[in-house]
């Protein structure tokens, strides 16, 4: 058996590393690891929100961004990819022509729950962001149908958990008016959406 040694890399390594196959990682704690593609209907949801912030943006004319699949530094040599983030233009600015991962904590973050990031979501992101100091965290659960929103209060989430028609209560965004049951219908093609 072969076996090869298993090397850590910086974050700055990371930043410019490609091994050519177009898969995505993440940087955890100096290693690579490898993130599944998505679902369709992960894509969907995620969609439909980027969709819905986008509009409530422009609606409002806020100088902020909404961007998918973006990196953001989480710790010294930790980087995480998210769903969704919503930043300022400054900070967009700060990494025009570099790699899209942010170092300064992004107004809002977005991860949408698959089966093998249930722990990554709800307890390694989670504890991850608030250290970052992420004021706003969305943890979007298909498979429980329930949309989580951790706001930042000294250091640590308060969360509000909604479901079916309630209405999502976001302090970022706050006259945003989508139910629970939208974010869900948008990723289930059957629902003709």
């Amino acid at each position: 058996m072969v076996s090869t040694p298993v090397t850590s890399i910086t974050f700055e390594e990371y930043l410019i590393s490609d091994d050519g196959n177009g898969f995505h990682y993440e940087l955890v704690d100096g290693k690579l690891e490898l993130m599944n593609p998505p679902t369709i209907e992960h894509f969907l949801i995620a969609k439909f929100i980027e969709q819905e912030l986008d509009a409530e943006i422009k609606r409002c004319s806020s100088p902020w961004l909404c961007f998918r699949e973006s990196g953001v530094r989480t710790g010294r040599n930790k980087s995480r990819l998210t769903d969704l983030c919503v930043v300022t233009l400054e900070q967009a600015r700060e990494l025009l022509n570099a790699s899209a991962v942010f170092q300064s904590p992004p107004l809002l973050i977005v991860e949408v729950v698959s089966p093998e990031s249930v722990k990554r979501d709800y307890r390694h992101k989670r504890s991850e962001y608030a250290a970052l100091e992420v004021p706003e965290y969305w943890i979007v659960d298909p498979l429980k149908a329930k949309i989580s929103v951790l706001l930042l209060e000294d250091g640590f989430y308060e969360e509000t958990v909604f479901t079916a028609t309630q209405k999502i209560v976001s302090r970022t965004f706050p006259e945003l008016a989508i139910a629970v049951e939208q974010v869900f219908t948008a990723g289930n093609l059957s629902q003709g959406s």
